[in-house]
């Protein structure tokens, strides 16, 4: 892997995908950007010699902000900062998240507004690279006043606040103390100001967002190639992709959806060429397809579009500064400030799960279509296999799979941050994001949405080798599809079972073997630089471009 460099810049959505798989990173060492650092942590030094009162460094925290704080004592008030935060148990952020949290919290600190020491952002490079990951859970943080709670068990650790902080390190559980000294480091006591910089800030509800839109990409990627396979073992029309069309309602994720669906089944033996006026009409059939395919471009491309708008709020947020007070470097002026606050993270989340169980329930739609032999134009019932064995039912359970993750996903699919008690931390934090608890539904929505479109695709994949058994005698559907999914096709169902045959297809006699282990072969071949998503090509680098 690369280097990425953290430099207080723009950090896209591939760049902390990148960290969160295992990428090392360095920091800037352009003197114009260290020397920022510095100038904001003399601001703050200065500003407390001339007696100036600065929240959070002078005085206590939230709705205790009118208790001010004697000089002896300014030490101690950024230890309790984090000290009092180890309040929290649940689920653990996963390892991928922490490390995008790390590298979020380092790069708004290397914008040289918060008031720190570069040795302190140093370490957070060093935990990233040795792979040292903190323990930080799921709950405690309403995105408000930042992740106080899971960049607290982060900030902790890297500094060595106390051996109660652990840390995953070379396979085992450390106390962060132990951790800093075999990377050589002693722990470090806080200056004011630096506490509150480690812990006030959207870093951690911001890493897991980012990391979700990095999936939730390639998985509407992944949809439009399902939704392809579909179309074309339900010898759909290409004319529902007519740029006529999608010029008479131009909106951008319409027309990059339809051009899109056009290239990945451009070719295929099985699609219905009614370009320029030609005529592929079924006799005695539907002179136009149902509305899940002639309505393909209408449906997902607000999906696109969302996705799009979402991901450009997560990069946005996943670089900037956003503790509290920010200080300006170049004027030594300390500005009390709500940038803490994550709500752009928390409704792009909420939009990311909405759009997830849209795509979902469209391609329920063709999934019960495809079953169907009544709309199906000739695949057999339930996408049996064998139908000369008369007790085989073929793929009748993973349509019920499906049946029960649908809901569940729209039901993931509603907002949160809509749903904000009012009354926080004594009336203080009377409005906050949700982003974290969104950040972590978000997770769990992608986790059913892969379950789910493996499903699908393993449907698509019996689906289309049916269709090419009565279109060229032969399951081996390579020669009828299209070039933009024959890779897809094949990568897929090498993965549920073996290569394409021309004598049998995915699933052919249900006694044969269970289901279950070919939808685990898709699903484990579905991650992030596996052959499943590598087969979608251009589809899946376009899909993120505005």
């Amino acid at each position: 892997m690369s280097i990425i460099e953290i430099s207080g810049g723009d950090l896209s959505i591939e760049d902390i995908a990148a960290i969160a798989r295992g990428a090392q990173v360095s920091l800037s060492d352009d003197e114009a950007v260290r020397s920022r650092i510095e100038a904001s942590r003399q601001a703050v030094a200065d500003a407390i010699e001339r007696g100036e009162e600065i929240y959070g460094v002078s005085t206590l925290f939230g709705g205790m902000a009118d208790r001010y704080v004697v000089p002896e004592l300014l030490a101690d008030v950024q230890k309790i900062a984090l000290w009092q935060h180890k309040s929290t148990t649940g689920p653990r952020v996963a390892h991928e998240d922490v490390r995008a949290a790390m590298a979020l919290r380092a790069n708004s600190l290397m914008k040289g507004v918060s008031g720190v020491r570069f040795e302190i952002i140093e370490r957070y490079a060093t935990f990233l690279n040795a792979d040292a990951v903190p323990h930080v859970f799921q709950r405690g943080s309403i995105g408000a006043s930042g992740d106080l709670v899971p960049l607290t068990y982060i900030g902790a650790s890297v500094i060595g606040l106390d051996p109660a902080f652990m840390v995953d390190f070379e396979g085992a559980e450390m106390a962060c103390t132990d951790v800093l000294a075999k990377l050589g480091y002693e722990p470090l006591e806080l200056l004011p100001k630096e506490g509150l910089a480690l812990n006030n800030g959207t870093g951690a509800c911001t890493g897991i967002a980012s990391n979700a839109m990095d999936r939730g990409l390639d998985l509407a990627a992944l949809t439009l190639g399902v939704q392809a396979l579909c179309a074309q073992a339900l010898l759909a029309t290409n004319q529902s992709y007519a740029p006529f069309i999608h010029a008479m309602k131009p909106h951008a994720g319409q027309v990059w959806v339809a051009g899109a669906m056009d290239g990945l089944t451009r070719g295929s033996a099985l699609i219905r060429d009614e370009a320029a006026g030609k005529r592929g009409h079924r006799k005695g059939k539907l002179i136009q397809d149902r509305y899940s395919l002639r309505c393909l471009p209408q449906f997902l491309g607000p999906c696109i579009d969302a996705l799009r708008v979402a991901a450009g709020q997560v990069e946005i947020e996943a670089s900037c500064a956003n503790d509290n007070p920010l200080i300006d470097p170049d004027t030594g002026e300390i500005f009390h400030t709500g940038n803490f606050l994550a709500q752009y993270t928390g409704i792009a989340m909420d939009q990311l799960r909405f759009h997830i169980g849209m795509m979902a329930k469209h391609l329920d739609a063709q999934l019960a279509i495809l079953v169907t032999p009544e709309f199906n134009y000739g695949l057999a019932p339930s996408l049996v296999g064998n139908s000369d064995n008369p007790i085989n039912i073929g793929l009748k359970s993973l349509q019920v799979t499906t049946s029960s993750l649908m809901p569940l996903l729209l039901h993931l699919g509603q907002p949160i941050v809509d749903r904000f008690p009012t009354h926080a931390e004594q009336f203080n934090q009377n409005v906050n994001s949700q982003a974290m608890n969104a950040a972590n539904l978000a997770r769990e929505s992608l986790d059913a949405f892969e379950h789910f479109l493996a499903v699908a695709l393993f449907s698509a994949v019996q689906a289309v080798e049916l269709r090419a058994k009565l279109a060229a005698d032969s399951y081996d559907a390579r020669e009828m599809l299209s070039p933009g999914t024959a890779k897809l096709y094949e990568a897929a169902r090498t993965a549920a079972k073996e290569a394409p045959r021309a004598d049998q297809p995915v699933h052919w006699d249900d006694f044969d073997e269970f289901i279950q282990p070919k939808i685990e072969g898709v699903i484990a071949a579905m991650g992030a630089g596996g052959p499943i998503l590598s087969a979608l090509g251009e589809v899946r680098t376009a899909i993120r471009r505005g």
